[in-house]
Parts: structure tokens; C-alpha cells; sequence
């Protein structure tokens, strides 16, 4: 059986702790690897490793930096193949869409071999008699992050390319689920030239999590996951003095007034919800029908979607994989078998879903809910799997309303044809990332991901100019040099006599 080992100051480094985690293939529900877990005392080794190395990949020259990154960058390029092929072993997500995944990754490495321009400070003259001030940035020290299943390469590309490119040294702890992507991911930067110690991974679960949290000598932490833990993870690093980037868990919305292009929305509400098999903290989950069109586009995502080719991520047919579990599977088919009688009307029921050659694989079809509650538990929780609850709304008041009732505030669109509605939407909206006939506004790598209310706990947004102020620290230098005219001898600023 394959061993994934902890990547610690530049090398492979077995588990010591004698605990192992299971790694299972989605596909066929086969356990084919298993993860070292670290103890509080590997930790230790990680971070002392990354502190090692700060001490001079701190004051490194971004010319240093950025001819690594570049050279990462190439090397991640060409192996984007096998490292989505990682992917989709381990989490299940075809193969296109792991390849998508790399993709978004890669922009954030793009946006770190720029970071001597997004390093750049400032300076004012003169601010008082011969006074300048200057306001730098500078990097933290040792950096650690914390990863979900759902995205196993893209990330942590979100997280440590920035902070390397800052100066920080960086501690990853991916998900235990699917860990071999954030291997290959540090091995290549060793190959690009990353010195040791700047990159280490270590696998784990709460244990390793909570000696993170605690360790003196990491000053920040980066996660991305559940609102729960997310909490967690604000509140106990907090605690502990660091800086904390806590960004949870979603419920995103779609609404789609009455002259919205129906075709466009049902295209992308079948895409948006049911994409990466709705593992996704920007899936649309609630649609918000308003007026009189709920039938209809209830009847034509129901029609897309039973097209939808379920299989495993290795066959390039497929368009949806299986879930990371067969716990979340269970999880997620027990929202769609409760929701009749909650008072939703089940329009397709996907929990019975299995593949022929597959059978012991996490699989679960797609499911659409109409006329959801919003006390149901649908409508409530983030599911995180194909499900799309459908609820009905008389105005476009009352729909913003209901999405803005909601405790989360990640991501959230609306489809309309009225330039007017959708402006009104944009600044009206409580939500961190918004889309105008656009499902899943993620931006773009130069600009900032993040939401609001239970999808973000802490000041900073991931990536972005975001990333780049929480990766560093501001500091104001103010100085006054005395002019060389009052020097007591004087000095002669004429040209040197030489006969």
C-alpha cells in the first residue's frame, strides 16, 4: 500500500507518531494509501525547520524570490497533468475539473512571481523640515496553513506562494483525505530551488491542528473549511497572539428575476450547483425563483440535469465523480430522503445513484428540491454535495431579503437582463463576492477571495492585495539627516583639486 510521509525541511520524513490515517479511492470506495499523522512533537519539527530557514529567507532578495517562483511556476505547468490525476484518485473530482482546479492555483503563483511590485512601498518628502517618512512592509516569520479536502493543490497555492514571495517560511497541514497533491506540490518547489525548511507539509488531523494553533513560533494561520472549525481556528489562534485568515462555510444564492434569460440560468444553476459534485464552498445551492418563472425553471434545470454523465474521474466522459466518503455521502443523502417531509417538493432524487462496474464507490446522484422552507434543514446547512434547493420568492425585495437573512455570506449571483436590478443587487447584497449573471464569481487572482458574516472570520481575505497585507506587516520610518552645509568644519561640495 502506498505511504504518504510529512515533507519536512526539504525532504521526506516518515511518520513517527505510529498513527495512520486511510486514503480511499472515491471511485471504488478502496483504501489504496495511508497518510502518516502528525504528533504535537513533529509539528514542533516542522515549524523548527521553517524557523531555521527564515532566518535568511527572510531577508532574501525578491530577485531571489521571484526567479524561484518562476521557475515553480514552469515546473507546475508541465506537470499539471499528474498532479490533477493525484487529485482525482484521492478526492474523486473528474479530471477536467482537477485540471481547473490546477489552473486557479497556477494564477495565484503568477500573481507571487509579481510580487516586487506588490512589495513596493511608499515615501513622502519633506514632511517637516528636511523629515521624510517611508512606510515598508516586511514579512512575519513563520506562517502556517490549513487545508480542505475539496481543493487539495489549488489551496494551498492560494496561501503559500504568496507567503513565500513575502519572505515567510510556511507550514502546510493539507487534508488528511486526499495529501498527495501538497507533496508534489513541495517537491517541485524543491526542484525549482525553494531552499529547505521554507515549504514543509505535515499530515495530520486535530492533533497536529491544535499544536499549530499553539506553537509560539507561528505567528500567522491561513484555513479555508467549515464554519464550525473555522470559528475554531479564529478563536483559539486568536487567543494564542497570531494573525488569523479563517474562511468558512456557505450557502450561496442565485436570484433569477422574471426577465432573466431562462436558458442561461438553468445552464448555469445546473453547473454552478452540481460542478466538482457540489464539494465546493462557491456551489449555488438556493435558487431564488421570483414572480411567476419558478415552474418553468424548476422544468428545464430538472432537464439539464438528468443529462449530467455521473462515472468516475478517470473516464473522460464523466462529468460528476462520486463524494470524498462514504460518510459524506450518507451525510448528504439523508438531506434529500428528510426533505419531503420538511414540506419540499423532491423533483429529483439522486441518493439511490450507483455505477455499474463501481458499485462500492460514494455515489449519489443529483438532486433538485422545490419549494424549499427556509426552517428546513436543506435549506439551512451546507450540504456540500448535488443538491439544489429551489425557493420561491413574489419580488425582488423579498428575495434579497431572504438571501441576506441567511447567516452566511460568501458568494451569491443574480440573473436578470435589467442593468438597473442588477447595480441595485451588487450594493444591496450582504455577501463577500458577487455575480452578475455569473454562478460562482471567484475572482481572479489579483484581486481578492473572501466573503462575509459565517463565511469569514478574521480582517483579510485570501490572496490578492488581501493576501499579500496579511502576509506582512506594515511599518512607518521617519528620519532626518542633517544638511552637510551644517557640519561644524563645514564641507567643500565643490569639485576636487588635483593641481
Amino acid at each position: 500500500m502506498k505511504t504518504v510521509s510529512h515533507w519536512i525541511g526539504g525532504k521526506s520524513v516518515e511518520g513517527a507518531s505510529g498513527n495512520w490515517g486511510p486514503v480511499t479511492d472515491p471511485a471504488t470506495g478502496a483504501v489504496t494509501t495511508q497518510v502518516a499523522l502528525a504528533s504535537a512533537e513533529e509539528v514542533g519539527s516542522a515549524v523548527a525547520a521553517a524557523k531555521a530557514a527564515y532566518a535568511t529567507w527572510g531577508t532574501s532578495s525578491l530577485a531571489q524570490r521571484t526567479a524561484i517562483l518562476f521557475r515553480y511556476r514552469a515546473l507546475l505547468d508541465a506537470r499539471r497533468d499528474d498532479i490533477a490525476a493525484l487529485i482525482t484518485a484521492e478526492h474523486g473530482k473528474v479530471h477536467s475539473d482537477a485540471l481547473g482546479e490546477v489552473a486557479r492555483g497556477l494564477e495565484i503563483v503568477e500573481l507571487a512571481c509579481g510580487i516586487t511590485t506588490q512589495l513596493k512601498g511608499e515615501l513622502s518628502t519633506q514632511v517637516s523640515s528636511r523629515v521624510d517618512v517611508a512606510a515598508i512592509r516586511q514579512p512575519l516569520g513563520v506562517v502556517a496553513g490549513i487545508t480542505p479536502f475539496n481543493f487539495p493543490a489549488m489551496v494551498p497555492m492560494w496561501m503559500f506562494p504568496l507567503a513565500i514571495a513575502c519572505g515567510n517560511t510556511f507550514v502546510l497541514k493539507p487534508s488528511e483525505k486526499d495529501p498527495s497533491a501538497a507533496v508534489l506540490l513541495a517537491e517541485l518547489a524543491a526542484e525549482a530551488g525553494l531552499p529547505d525548511g521554507v515549504l514543509n507539509v505535515v499530515h495530520g488531523d486535530k492533533v497536529a491542528v491544535d499544536a499549530l494553533l499553539a506553537h509560539p513560533d507561528v505567528a500567522a494561520v491561513s484555513f479555508v473549511g467549515s464554519t464550525p472549525i473555522a470559528r475554531h481556528i479564529h478563536a483559539t489562534a486568536s487567543a494564542n497572539g497570531k494573525r488569523v485568515q479563517a474562511l468558512g462555510g456557505a450557502k450561496n444564492h442565485m436570484l433569477v428575476l422574471p426577465d432573466a434569460d431562462l436558458d442561461a440560468a438553468a445552464d448555469a444553476a445546473v453547473s454552478a450547483a452540481y460542478g466538482s459534485a457540489g464539494e465546493r464552498c462557491m456551489a449555488i445551492s438556493a435558487v431564488v425563483a421570483v414572480g411567476a418563472i419558478g415552474d418553468e425553471l424548476v422544468a428545464r434545470i430538472r432537464e439539464r440535469a438528468e443529462k449530467i454523465k455521473i462515472g468516475p474521474g478517470t473516464d473522460p466522459a464523466s462529468e460528476m465523480g462520486p463524494l470524498i466518503t462514504r460518510a459524506h455521502r450518507d451525510k448528504v443523502a439523508g438531506y434529500v430522503t428528510g426533505a419531503a417531509a420538511q414540506g419540499a417538493e423532491v423533483v429529483l432524487d439522486g441518493t439511490g445513484y450507483t455505477v455499474e462496474g463501481y458499485e462500492d464507490g460514494h455515489w449519489i446522484g443529483l438532486s433538485l428540491l422545490d419549494k424549499v422552507a427556509t426552517d428546513s434543514d436543506a435549506y439551512r446547512d451546507e450540504i456540500f454535495g448535488p443538491v439544489l434547493v429551489v425557493l420561491r420568492a413574489e419580488t425582488y425585495e423579498e428575495g434579497v431579503e431572504l438571501i441576506n437573512s441567511s447567516p452566511f455570506g460568501n458568494g451569491t449571483a443574480i440573473f436578470t437582463r435589467d442593468g438597473g436590478a442588477a447595480r441595485r443587487f451588487q450594493l444591496e447584497i450582504e455577501a463577500g463576492m458577487v455575480g452578475v449573471n455569473v454562478p460562482i464569481p471567484v475572482p481572479v487572482g489579483y484581486h481578492s477571495f473572501g466573503g462575509w458574516k459565517d463565511s469569514l472570520f478574521g480582517d483579510h481575505h485570501i490572496y490578492g492585495n488581501d493576501g499579500v497585507h496579511f502576509y506582512t506587516r506594515g511599518k512607518v520610518v521617519t528620519t532626518r539627516w542633517p544638511d552637510p552645509a551644517d557640519a561644524p568644519t563645514g564641507v567643500d561640495l565643490g569639485f576636487p583639486r588635483n593641481h
